[in-house]
């Protein structure tokens, strides 16, 4: 009986394990990708202009990004993650307001939203998978 319970917890942790490279993964592309569209693209220096926001902040928030990307991905201690998570939550809120402000689409609105989810996905399985195993 131990055995089969022993598997069977192998099993749920192997698809938390999953689960999160997964969302860590795709929220770290979409992070690495919108930081470089802040710098290359002048579609988002215009749309910075219309949330409000100065020059030097989409340059700060690429930097920003690339760097939450990166050690969202690579392994460095719990407390650095979790400011990487509290980094991004801010970020994702942030957007989701100032987008909701300026009075955009809905789409504007939703994808910040979409993003929280996954990133807040990412982190539970990120803790869910880094408990250690309880065999009494």
């Amino acid at each position: 009986m131990y055995i089969v319970l022993l598997c069977q917890k192998n099993k749920i942790m192997k698809a938390t394990k999953i689960t999160y490279w997964v969302t860590t993964a795709i929220v770290s592309i979409m992070m690495f990708y919108t930081a470089y569209a802040y710098l290359t693209q002048d579609t988002m220096v215009q749309a910075f202009h219309h949330l409000g926001y100065p020059d030097y902040f989409r340059v700060e928030l690429a930097i920003g990004k690339v760097l939450g990307a990166i050690l969202l991905i690579v392994p460095v201690s719990a407390k650095i993650k979790e400011w990487v998570y509290a980094g991004f939550v801010i970020t994702f809120i942030s957007a989701f307001i100032a987008h909701t402000a300026s009075g955009d689409p809905v789409n504007y609105r939703a994808m910040p939203v979409i993003f929280l989810v996954l990133m807040l996905v990412s982190y539970f399985t990120y803790h869910k998978s880094n408990q250690p195993l309880k065999t009494a």
